[in-house]
């Protein structure tokens, strides 16, 4: 062959070019990189949408399948979209028709669906052929104004139609749904939101377009994703909603159910987005089989219609069942993370936009369309003011409009005659030779005149727009408040306090912790070993942040694995490890304890207040040999067994029954062979044996303990006697003594007692009272933040009945508040309580000790 053959000829009409392969290549890859980029792969800022969601919305109106039509097959939905939008395929289409309609992918869903559209476990949707939908509410929003010149057009794929470059989007599309997709080297994931917290966000930025992203911050909390789950901290969704880019940690919703008498089983309801439940059941059963996770006997998938999501973990005799969560959270998807990559078009150019430029780009986009809009609106109206203008002139001059129009040869004739005798436009001589012969009746006439005034009006109100952004902003702002009220709901994925991390109890260390409630609620817990050992003299540290008004109501030393049950005033008890409890450092405030243990934040019945904390037994293993012993402030006494609290429930079980504007005020732990004293704010104690107040179930009332002596009088307290221990008594304005508990006779239950101390009109009510034992210390706290510390035994020992000594100089408005007992091996601790004002000890001459346990 020779070498002139080997050469390719050019086609009849074409050519041959020389081009670098290098070239061609680096060429040919940005212009397919960039087609990537804008015409598939990342949402317009602006609505939220990819090239192909928002083909299929077209489509769909093109089609008028309203909220409130009739559903049409997805086939003929993807058949107009792929023949006069988006040529790629029935097979690209549908996938895509089919996310839009799910409601476990999209926070507010944009089609209605009809059929079998997948499910959250993976199971793929129906063919085409067999599922029906229609346009959501949403995408009514999405499209509207679409008509009024609104938005760019662009002509399609084959040059037939015309087709928006975007949607007016009276719906934040992007930031309340979301949006994934992979671009060629860059990638967006921005999680869904919340609606009304993303319209009130919007309307604090139109209302200070100066707004930082930290106050935006205040009003979206954070993602709210369609499947619910807990958001562990905000860390990353600050990150995020500063940089545009943030790594967050999302857990599932679980719950702890009994299931029979010692068996437990944990119950999941809410997923992190986008997990599959098949997923988890194949890993678990994995772990399980691998020997990794040996505390599951049995996995069910309980999911109903009726109740929606419900995944059964059941866990085997002998197993804790918060180990084996903290194990599902380790090694499962249970716990997820979601990386947040807030990236879109921005003018056809990929931007990352932190939370306020995003919210910026649809409040932007929303005044464009509006004046766009408006600016439609108002050529309408000045055309048809036009018109009709021409109809009252030709009206007013009838008998010389018709001869003008009897006389002429022609259509056209009699068209430049009206124009040249009555000086019309060649619109206006159109009208009116269009015009029918009703139109010349009295009412007809009054109509026209109705029009035009009307029409001059709104030509005024659309000026007046156009001129003042600021009415712009105003329409932008009804926009928002009324989305609010159509589609606003709650969240469905709740914010976390901590990014916890995944703790085995196994792996939890042994060792004794510190913890401290405040009187308004406040929990932490701390090492002993932030504490140094102080001088006499000396006005201590401060060991808790406590705001103004606040003050440390109880300090317990416990280990790290016991339990703490929480008895509230209000008769409920909660169940809570104490590693549990947030360790925190000494200036710390804490954390609040409703948010840890699902107390109710809202007063109770008449008499009974808000529910706080009544008392908090320290439990290392619940025995049935041991009781908890219930008091209220009515007097009512009851004894449980320590087993029956064993198992308490989310949101905590009944402790105490208490009738109407009762409370509960003290719980102690007895071994059921005690004596036990009740003491009351007007100076009564009432001792007898526990052994008179029969065994009751959780939920009861209890007996009489004691009757009062006098009216308005209550049970301030209650100890566990012992016959060589001793009673610390003190009253509100620092007056106080230490007896014996021998002075104190063991009678019968509900009499009325005997005089534990005198002189209430010096002393104030009893306020505290505590047993001591040999060698113990006394921290009393003062409602001003005074704290005063000294030995026990130098409070003046004194009998029963006396008036008691000055135990605590206070201030003229100052009262004493609350208090504790110190073991003296605990000692070396300094005090955990704020106030650096030292109190002084009247009548001792002690150094003053620092504190620990009540």
């Amino acid at each position: 062959m020779s070498d002139s053959s080997s050469s390719a000829a050019p086609p009849p009409g074409g050519q041959i070019r020389d081009q670098l392969l290098d070239e061609e290549m680096r060429t040919s890859y940005l212009t397919y990189a960039m087609s990537v980029i804008i015409q598939r792969a990342l949402p317009d800022a602006r609505d939220g949408l990819k090239p192909s969601q928002r083909r299929i919305l077209v489509a769909m109106n093109d089609l008028n399948l309203g909220p409130r039509t009739k559903f049409r097959k997805c086939a003929k939905i993807a058949g107009d979209t792929t023949g006069n939008y988006h040529p790629h395929g029935d097979q690209v289409v549908y996938p895509t028709l089919v996310r839009l309609a799910q409601d476990f992918n999209m926070r507010y869903p944009l089609i209605d669906k009809q059929g079998n559209f997948g499910a959250i476990d993976g199971s793929p949707p129906a063919a085409m052929r067999y599922t029906e939908a229609r346009l959501a509410f949403p995408s009514v929003d999405m499209l509207d104004d679409l008509d009024k010149q609104t938005v760019g057009l662009e002509r399609n794929y084959d040059d037939t139609r015309s087709e928006p470059t975007v949607l007016p989007a009276r719906f934040p599309n992007l930031i309340c749904n979301g949006s994934q997709g992979i671009a060629v080297g860059m990638a967006t994931s921005i999680p869904p939101h919340n609606l009304t917290e993303v319209c009130d966000a919007l309307i604090a930025l139109i209302g200070d377009p100066d707004v930082s992203v930290l106050d935006l911050m205040e009003i979206v909390k954070g993602p709210d994703f369609p499947t619910g789950g807990i958001i562990c901290g905000r860390t990353g969704v600050y990150r995020a909603y500063t940089t545009g880019r943030g790594l967050i940690v999302v857990r599932a919703r679980t719950a702890i159910e009994q299931k029979g008498r010692d068996r437990e089983q944990i119950v999941v309801t809410e997923l992190p987005y986008q997990v599959n439940p098949v997923t988890i059941f194949e890993k678990v059963k994995t772990l399980i089989s691998d020997k990794v996770i040996e505390g599951i006997s049995y996995v069910n998938d309980e999911t109903d219609r009726k109740d929606g999501l419900r995944l059964v973990f059941e866990i085997k005799k002998g197993h804790q069942a918060d180990v084996v969560l903290n194990q599902l959270y380790r090694y499962t998807p249970l716990q997820n993370t979601f990386s947040m990559i807030m990236l879109a078009l921005d003018g056809g150019r990929p931007r990352t936009f932190n939370l306020k430029e995003m919210l910026a780009a649809f409040r932007d986009h929303r005044v464009d369309v509006i004046q766009r809009r408006t600016r439609y609106l108002k050529r309408k109206a000045e055309e048809r003011l036009h018109i009709v203008e021409g109809l009252l002139i030709a009206i007013a001059n009838i008998d010389e409009v018709i001869k003008v129009i009897r006389s002429s040869p022609s259509t056209e004739t009699a068209k430049e005659r009206l124009i040249a005798q009555f000086v019309l436009s060649a619109r206006q001589a159109d009208a009116i030779l269009a015009m029918r012969l009703a139109r010349l009746t009295g009412l007809e006439v009054e109509k026209l005149d109705q029009e035009k005034v009307d029409l001059q009006g709104a030509i005024a109100r659309y000026a007046e727009i156009l001129g003042d952004v600021r009415e712009v902003h105003q329409l932008v702002l009804d926009e928002l408040e009324d989305l609010k009220v159509r589609y606003g709901d709650a969240r469905r994925s709740e914010i976390g306090e901590d990014e916890l991390g995944i703790e085995d109890e196994a792996l939890i260390p042994e060792g004794r912790m510190l913890v401290t409630l405040s009187h308004h609620g406040y929990i932490k817990r701390m090492s002993p070993d932030l504490y140094r050992t102080q001088a006499r003299g000396g006005k201590g540290i401060t060991g808790a942040d406590t705001k103004e008004g606040d003050f440390i109501e109880r300090l317990i030393l416990a280990d790290n694995k016991d339990y703490f049950l929480f008895f509230t005033t209000w008769g409920q008890v909660h169940w809570l490890k104490v590693y549990r409890i947030p360790e925190l450092g000494r200036n710390s405030q804490g954390r609040f304890i409703e948010n840890l243990i699902g107390m109710r934040d809202e007063n109770g019945e008449s008499g009974r207040g808000k529910e706080r904390v009544a008392s908090i037994i320290p439990v290392k293993e619940f025995s049935p040999d041991h009781y908890l012993v219930t008091v209220s402030r009515n007097g009512y006494i009851k004894k449980t067994s320590l087993q029956d609290y064993s198992r308490p429930r989310s949101g905590g079980i009944i402790g105490a029954g208490l009738k109407e504007g009762d409370i509960l005020v003290r719980v102690v732990l007895t071994d059921g062979t005690k004596d036990l004293m009740v003491s009351t704010s007007q100076g009564q104690t009432m001792r007898f044996s526990e052994q008179v107040v029969r065994g009751m179930g959780r939920g009861a009332a209890g007996v009489i303990a004691l009757k009062f002596k006098k009216p308005g009088d209550h049970v301030v307290d209650m100890v566990v006697a012992e016959d060589d221990g001793m009673l610390l008594t003190v009253c509100a304005n620092g007056y106080g003594m230490r007896t014996r508990m021998s002075d104190y006779p063991t009678k019968g239950r509900g009499g009325l007692g005997v005089v534990n101390i005198k002189g209430l009109d010096r002393n104030g009510d009893v306020v505290l009272v505590r047993a001591l034992e040999e060698g113990e210390h006394v921290i009393l706290m003062s409602e001003g933040g005074t704290i005063m510390r000294t030995p026990a035994d130098e409070i003046r020992l004194v009998g029963r009945g006396s008036q008691g000594v000055r135990v605590m100089r206070l201030k003229a408005d100052d009262r004493v508040a609350s208090g504790v007992v110190v073991q003296p091996e605990e000692e070396e601790l300094e005090g955990e309580l704020e106030g650096e004002v030292e109190a002084e000890a009247v009548e001792t001459d002690t150094p003053d000790p620092p504190p620990v346990q009540p």
